[in-house]
């Protein structure tokens, strides 16, 4: 099924976010429907750095294209802000198709652009998002590839500015309606309120973030059709290989740590070594069972 064809559906679609192959696979075989490749997950393991407006295209790009090699589920990625103006978000969208996107997110903000929990953010004029809106619209080569139009103007403009460049953005051919950093459980009802049945609206989950954390079916009845979890997964693995750490410093031995971890075999069951060798031992001998 399509991303489109999914989100015709009144399910709300909940997307983890993920950074590599392993999340990737690991998330898929918990039996997600989509996952959504996060800019600043990337940041933050690739690069160790946070999520600022470090990350390069090209870096996006060369990850996406190693998920897109393990999983088959429709993955949204972040766009960023196009990583330039309306011709640089065209070869965004180039880009990322190539690599397997189905969906690409881009925001408002100007560039570099950094954490829509952060504060400080600034933002580019409505007309520039509307142009380059349009732009991607243009140089996507399948239809089934959708935009994900991303505001930030809560925390600069407020609510109701935020709702107008919505609205601009909705009319330019945006497929999917991102109001970030949306501040309390009304203004989320407000949003909601406004475009539930015109166009899908998706909600961002992040642990300490301006938003209140919400669950998938409390968002589902407010009228959402996409909850993300972006960076999730980075902070509870940041978590765990901080106390690893830790553990082996102080010990000098992994014995006190076994049963929060994967040992060789366990690990190799989970990516599913044995049966990834009886796949390359069949086309050696392809008269083998």
């Amino acid at each position: 099924m399509t991303l489109r064809a999914r989100l015709a559906e009144q399910r709300i679609l909940v997307a983890p976010g993920v950074y590599d192959g392993l999340t990737a696979a690991i998330a898929e075989q918990a039996g997600f429907e989509a996952l959504y490749l996060s800019g600043a997950a990337v940041a933050y393991t690739r690069l160790g750095r946070p999520d600022i407006g470090l990350t390069s295209v090209s870096e996006m790009a060369d990850t996406m294209a190693l998920v897109r090699d393990r999983v088959g589920l429709p993955v949204i990625i972040d766009a960023d802000t196009g990583f330039g103006n309306a011709l640089n978000a065209q070869r965004t969208m180039r880009t990322y198709e190539r690599a397997g996107a189905n969906a690409l997110q881009i925001e408002d903000q100007t560039f570099p652009k950094r954490c829509g929990h952060l504060s400080d953010k600034t933002l580019i004029p409505t007309g520039e998002m509307v142009g380059k809106i349009a732009a991607m619209a243009d140089a996507r080569a399948s239809q089934e590839t959708l935009i994900i139009a991303r505001t930030d103007a809560v925390a600069v403009e407020g609510l109701d500015r935020a709702l107008e460049r919505a609205e601009a953005y909705v009319a330019a051919g945006a497929d999917v309606l991102f109001i970030e950093a949306l501040r309390s459980d009304a203004e989320m009802r407000t949003a909601a309120d406004r475009f539930r049945g015109r166009i899908p609206l998706l909600a961002n989950m992040v642990e300490g973030g301006a938003t209140p954390i919400t669950g998938a079916a409390d968002l589902e009845a407010l009228g959402f059709s996409i909850v993300i979890f972006p960076g999730g997964i980075v902070r509870a693995l940041a978590r765990t290989a901080g106390d690893y750490y830790e553990s082996l410093h102080a010990h000098g031995s992994n014995r006190p740590f076994a049963d929060r971890m994967y040992d060789f075999d366990g690990l190799n069951a989970q990516l599913g070594t044995a049966e990834m060798l009886a796949r390359g031992k069949a086309y050696e001998d392809p008269g083998a069972s």
